[in-house]
Formats: C-alpha cells, structure tokens, sequence
C-alpha cells in the first residue's frame, strides 16, 4: 500500500465534490447533475485517471424545504456505502465518507470506515461534521446542540473512533456523550494509526478544533482576491501550529464554469444560477443549515446569494481554462494545498477540465502529469485498465 494520495507532493490538490447526488447547484436547468450511480462511478473514474487526489461525498438525510420532503436536494446517497462502491471501482484516488457526528454511534463509525479502508487498499479519509440542518438531525431524535457543545460532542465522538482504530487492547471509556465498556475493532483500517480527518470548521470554535484535531482544514473563502485567501490561509495553519504544534492542509470548495470565452462563461453562469434559479432550495439552505452555525453575519450571506445557487457559495473559477488556470495558481499561491470541485453538468465539466486546464495545471509545475496506464499486452490505455462504466 502507498501513501493516500492527499499526501502526495502535488503543490495544488484537486478533488470532485458532491457527486452522490444532485451537486451543489440550486438550479432548474435540466442538464444538472442527477442522482444516478452508474454517472456517480463514471465520474470517480475519470479523475481517478486524470490523477485527482479526492472525491468527496455530502451528507444528506431530507431536503432543506419544510412541508416538501420529495423536493430533489434530498436526493442523496448514503456517504459510507457510496465510499465503499466507489472504493471498489476506483484504483489510486482518496475516497473520503463525510459523517455527521449525531447520526452515527462512534463504533459502527469506526467499523464502516475500517471496512472501506481496507475495500479502498488504504485510500479512505473521513469528513467529520459536528452538526447540520436541525430538522434533518431531528429526524434521528438528535436535537442540534448549542453552538461551542456540538465541538464537544465531535471531539469525543472523534476520540473514540481514532482510538478503536489503533487500539490493540480492549478499552474503556466514560465521557460527556457516550459510554464504552470494553470496546474493540477488528479488522483496523490499513492506515495507522487511521484515515486522515477532515472538517470544515468556519466559526473561531470551528477552526480551533479543526487545526487541533483535522488533517485537512475544509475552509469557506469569503472574498477573491490574493490577499484575503492567503490570509484566511494563514489563519489555521498559523493557529495549529502555534497552539497546537500541528501542520495541516487546508482546502476550500470551487464552482467551475468553463467556457471557451469569458463572455460564454458568465452568460452561462447567469443562466443556471439567476434565471433558473432555485430560489426556494437557497432560502431554505441559507436559513435553515448554514446561517444557523453562525459563522457569517447575514449580510455576508446576502451577497454571497448568487455563489449559493451557483455551487454551495463556493470560489468562483468562471472562465475560460486560460482564466481558471489563473485563478486556481493565485490560490496555490496564497497557500491553498487543495480544491473540490464542483459543476452544474459534471460529465461535461470534468471532460472541458481534463482537457484543457490539467496541461496547464501541469505546465505551471501546480501538478505532476498522471502516470499512463498500460493495457496487459503493453498497449498504452489513456483512460485506465479498469473498464470506465458506461
């Protein structure tokens, strides 16, 4: 077994983000992406070959509007069994399962994550989330807890999973939230002491527990311009260092809109994110799950309206691949160690950025090209030697 890929020596990490469902787009447009396996495996393939380090799930357990439980933002596979099947039809990529913390004992946590470690041969990582949209958690009985507490209850629900992990011994634990009476788990995941964590925490709490207990810090980037991502950067690797003597990547989560000029690219962002917008899908996103963890006033979240509908209020990378090579090394630049990407149409998306932005990517030295694969008679295969699904 390698080292997981997040840890490669790439100097800008990329990932796809959201595929097991509708995407991060609150859009109408009909060519949106879908909730549909066979595309979900296709697409972790494509980057899988195109060299890419991650492909991160989201969790999802109802859709964000109240009195409309069949509205498509619910439309979400489960983020530990898609891992597992994407685990198997993928061979170097890192597959991450994002969990949220109240939904899921620690134990049975540990376990699925162990299992699809050893499915993935040591290439999984787990998204750690403390809380999420109070109804969706309500569903499980599980109240959203007060704001500071949520990091408690995740820090312990942490401690427990990563001490299963690496444990040879049998172990007892009494804490705030839960209680372990001789707890063990085999098999142990192939990484030891375990599988990396991510987590996006954005608030002052957040970040402190991300820069103590994350691998890899999810951050929100506020504003565009180099200096305020190299100083939203700075901020948690400056602060795990400092006070936690730690060294952690920090990713954040970018919208692609690719197009042959400028002028296409932003009409078409237009398009899918104002004239079709999904305006009742954002109200309810913005209101119900992300203003309630405070980490923006709601002025903030005003005019971040339009990068909501456009891909979860992600950076922006409009244009055309000239312009998101650009873009993509300021951030390196700044200090950003990896982005997730996202799309309206991924199929689409994927095949313009493979294409034309991954030469580029490669020739700013931000990435190494991806190894060829071979077919078994010696015969170069570009796209792989596992069968890419229809």
């Amino acid at each position: 077994m390698g080292i997981n890929p997040i840890f490669n020596d790439n100097r800008l990490k990329l990932g796809t983000f959201c595929t097991n469902g509708r995407g991060a787009s609150h859009t109408l447009v009909p060519e949106a992406n879908r909730l549909d396996w066979p595309l979900a495996v296709k697409l972790a393939q494509m980057v899988d070959r195109a060299g890419f380090e991650a492909v991160v799930p989201y969790a999802r357990w109802k859709g964000y509007i109240a009195g409309k439980p069949h509205h498509v933002s619910g439309e979400v596979l489960d983020p530990y069994s898609w891992a597992a099947g994407i685990a198997q039809a993928t061979e170097q990529i890192g597959v991450f399962v994002t969990s949220h913390a109240p939904t899921i004992h620690p134990l049975l946590a540990a376990k699925q994550t162990a299992t699809i470690d050893i499915i993935s041969n040591g290439r999984l990582a787990l998204n750690v989330v403390g809380g999420w949209n109070r109804p969706e958690l309500e569903m499980f009985g599980a109240p959203l807890k007060e704001h500071d507490q949520r990091y408690d209850h995740l820090a312990e629900w942490l401690h427990i999973i990563r001490t299963v992990w690496d444990s040879e011994e049998e172990f007892d634990h009494q804490g705030e939230f839960f209680n372990i009476l001789r707890g063990f788990l085999l098999p142990k995941p192939i990484q030891r002491p375990g599988p990396a964590i991510m987590n996006a925490g954005l608030s002052d709490r957040g970040r402190l527990f991300a820069c103590e207990h994350a691998d890899l810090c999810f951050v929100g980037l506020k504003a565009e311009d180099f200096e305020s991502v190299r100083a939203e950067v700075d901020k948690y690797k400056r602060t795990a260092r400092e006070r936690f003597g730690r060294k952690v990547q920090v990713w954040a989560h970018s919208f692609v809109v690719q197009r042959d000029s400028q002028k296409e690219a932003e009409d078409y962002l237009r398009y899918y994110a104002v004239t079709h917008q999904d305006r009742e899908a954002i109200d309810a996103h913005i209101g119900g799950s992300i203003a309630e963890v405070h980490d923006m006033p709601p002025a903030v979240w005003d005019a971040l309206r339009l990068r909501f509908a456009a891909g979860f209020g992600g950076f922006p990378l409009v244009g055309t691949a000239e312009r998101i090579t650009e873009r993509l090394e300021m951030m390196s630049r700044a200090g950003l160690d990896g982005v997730l990407l996202t799309w309206v149409d991924y199929l689409d998306g994927v095949e313009r950025f493979n294409r034309d932005v991954l030469p580029m990517l490669e020739q700013a030295g931000l990435r190494r090209a991806a190894p060829p694969r071979h077919r078994a008679g010696g015969e170069q295969e570009p796209t792989g030697s596992m069968p890419l699904a229809e």
